[in-house]
């Protein structure tokens, strides 16, 4: 009895400390605002100072190994699914097993890609994008991140071909597909909606499941022709992997109600982002499918970034 009590009395004590959330990428980008946006009602929720700080590089590697390695259970990790999902497919060098060391707590909302296109292109829909000829460029946010590989796996759906421009993040790609130096790209729907608005870009279509809530008028790769395709991606919640369960569970409650505010929520449908707050379990499940999923891209785009 006493044994089986244990777990729930450790979780009802945790937080003993105050709780650092690690943010794998700089201020200002999605999973960062929204760790800094419900940093209140968890410091209310855990009755603990609730301390965000950034680590960007390597493609959140280094968040993650500093997270990974914690030597206490008040540490945890903010960053898109792909530190899980991508990564581990491109790093393999690292000093610690990404899939093994890391697990995630909850989703905290999902996001999509854009497919755009310069206008001077005279490309209007999926079909005429595929008959581009393979010498023609597309851009990237990096070698790896969401942009890239959601490309990379409709060139294999669609059996096209075009040369790779990676940039340093999706503005810069934005950019120069506006100013016509690459044809198209993936690009994250929140960061391209002004543009596609002003006339700057032209929307193809959109990589998830579901619209974008920015841009109701797109449709998605899959309504395009190519039922299946989904190329979904999640900011997330993620902890060492020998947090208890009974801590996991209730730092994801807790987190799903301070998502579930009508402000948070109407904050975070202005930068086109779907609040999720599923459970670990569910998180867990789509982690190992979309692992396998990027694995198959990764390996027929023989992509390796170490």
């Amino acid at each position: 009895m006493a044994l089986a009590i244990a777990p729930s009395a450790f979780a009802q004590a945790w937080p003993t400390k105050p709780v650092r959330m690690v943010a794998a990428f700089p201020p200002g980008t999605p999973g960062d605002v929204i760790a800094r946006l419900i940093q209140p009602a968890l410091q209310t929720a855990w009755g603990q100072p609730v301390i965000v700080e950034n680590k960007p590089g390597a493609g959140g590697n280094i968040a993650a190994g500093e997270v990974a390695q914690a030597k206490d259970e008040h540490t945890l990790l903010v960053g898109p699914d792909t530190i899980l999902t991508i990564n581990p497919h491109l790093y393999k060098r690292l000093s610690f097993n990404l899939r093994t060391s890391l697990k995630p707590v909850t989703y905290f909302a999902s996001f999509n890609q854009t497919l755009v296109c310069n206008p001077a292109t005279g490309i209007t829909s999926l079909d005429k994008f595929t008959q581009l000829p393979s010498t023609r460029l597309y851009a990237s946010g990096g070698p790896g991140t969401p942009s890239h590989m959601t490309m990379e796996m409709l060139l294999a759906t669609t059996g096209t071909k075009l040369t790779h421009v990676p940039y340093k993040g999706p503005g810069p790609a934005a950019l120069d597909v506006m100013g016509g130096h690459v044809d198209c790209g993936f690009i994250v729907s929140s960061v391209v909606q002004p543009h596609i608005q002003a006339g700057r870009l032209r929307a193809i279509a959109v990589s998830g499941t579901a619209r974008s809530g920015l841009l109701p008028d797109i449709p998605t790769v899959a309504e395009s022709g190519h039922p299946g395709f989904d190329a979904t991606f999640f900011e997330t919640l993620m902890a060492p992997s020998g947090l208890p369960a009974a801590t996991v569970e209730k730092i994801q409650r807790d987190v799903r109600t301070a998502l579930q505010t009508p402000a948070n929520k109407a904050r975070l449908a202005e930068m086109d982002l779907r609040v999720e707050g599923n459970t670990a379990q569910e998180a867990q499940r789509r982690s190992q499918e979309d692992f396998a999923k990027w694995g198959t891209v990764a390996q027929r785009a023989k992509l390796q970034l170490d």
